[in-house]
């Protein structure tokens, strides 16, 4: 049980997230909105188990866009973000059968803080 255990933790601390920035020119990149101030992406690894009914770690696009890709783009002073892309695994039909036992889910966004 005390294996189980320490393998479960160190399961959970594989699943990750990470947030890349470059600050821009806005008059080097062009949006509709306003001016860009940083092109933001925001990537989120989950962990699940049984067909993904079982959620140990979160990783949807409300993680990613919402929580991740939106939060970084206010914390720069942005108004709104411009987005240019966003993808996340998908968990259903044939696809949830790459988690029997153990699912990985990934997502994934990009997008330009507009000021």
């Amino acid at each position: 049980m005390k294996r189980f255990l320490v393998a479960v933790v160190g399961m959970a601390l594989m699943a990750c997230t990470s947030i890349e920035v470059a600050k821009v020119s806005g008059s080097e990149i062009m949006t509709g909105e306003g001016e860009a101030i940083a092109v933001i992406q925001a990537s989120s690894l989950g962990w699940t188990f049984f067909w993904h009914l079982v959620t140990v770690v979160e990783s949807d696009l409300d993680e990613v866009v919402n929580k991740m890709l939106v939060a970084e783009a206010k914390k720069m002073g942005a108004n709104k973000v411009d987005l240019k892309g966003a993808s996340t695994s998908p968990r259903s039909g044939i696809f949830g059968l790459s988690a029997i036992l153990m699912g990985m889910p990934s997502s994934g966004a990009v997008g330009v803080a507009v000021k």
